[in-house]
């Protein structure tokens, strides 16, 4: 089943049905991407996601030949075709081995937002020993990606926290994880994951609610010294974690944690309605 959902997408500015999308668009050779929710029409902060989308490119010796503007106004443009106000919108910018410009896509996938009861019980998650070769880059990854897809389906498990050669708690498999001690809101150095957008609120909002962050290194055998955690990322939002491994947690009941979930929502609700004259 092709990755491009809904009527039409759009490769090179060019509107077409998505019956012609074919994955390899997006496989062969090399790709950046970004996965921008939408909602009510607004593609939720997107300056900072193509902001990372150019770091990436930076990172990666690859050229992106669009600019904000430009690549705004297709995202704008697949979701007037589609007549589709919210979902999830992955934009591909894919290179030839060679590091050649070959195609810029832009379409709607698949989603999975959590449910109301998984915001309010927490989620179960593992750890999953393996590190990305390139953190602090979006590209996409196809052999890392099933290898993880394949534990978080065995174990039933909402997402895969990844720990580094030395034991240390990174990130998410789709996502980024903060934890709580106390009122200290922890997360890894920004070295060793993707500065994921939603990470960065998150930070802001922290501070904004005069709680501690810092960047540090955990080791995961230290986890039951936590009082709470939570992952971060485009489509969970702030999603409270109840169990890793074999670990529980009252996360979905800490109130450092409730703040955060709080904040961050009225954050999107603010940006949605500042933007919603932009449609």
């Amino acid at each position: 089943m092709a990755e491009a959902i809904n009527s039409y997408f759009i490769i090179n500015e060019e509107r077409k049905g998505t019956e012609l999308f074919n994955d390899n668009l997006t496989k062969d050779g090399k790709s950046l991407y970004e996965v921008i929710r939408v909602i009510n029409g607004v593609p939720l902060f997107l300056e900072n996601h193509l902001d990372r989308l150019y770091n990436s490119a930076k990172i990666t010796n690859l050229k992106i030949g669009y600019g904000l503007e430009e690549i705004d106004c297709v995202i704008r443009k697949l979701i007037n075709y589609n007549d589709v106000h919210n979902g999830n919108v992955k934009i591909v910018f894919n290179y030839k081995e060679n590091g050649e410009f070959n195609n810029f896509l832009a379409y709607f996938i698949n989603h999975s937002y959590p449910t109301i009861e998984q915001y309010e019980n927490g989620v179960p998650v593992i750890f999953y020993h393996g590190e990305r070769s390139n953190p602090n880059a979006k590209v996409i990854n196809l052999s890392f990606r099933e290898q993880v897809d394949r534990e978080i389906k065995k174990n039933n498990v909402y997402e895969a926290i990844l720990v580094d050669r030395d034991g240390n708690i990174t990130e998410g498999s789709k996502s980024n994880i903060f934890m709580v001690q106390g009122n200290e809101v922890l997360t890894a150095p920004m070295e060793a994951v993707l500065p994921g957008i939603t990470r960065q609120a998150i930070i802001d909002l922290c501070i904004d609610l005069g709680l501690k962050v810092s960047e540090k290194k955990i080791n995961f055998n230290n986890i039951q010294q936590i009082d709470g955690l939570f992952i971060s990322g485009t489509s969970p939002k702030v999603l409270p974690i109840n169990k890793i491994d074999e670990t529980n947690f009252r996360s979905s009941s800490n109130k450092v944690i409730l703040s955060i979930m709080e904040a961050y929502n009225s954050n999107i609700e603010n940006y949605v309605k500042a933007n919603k004259d932009n449609i």
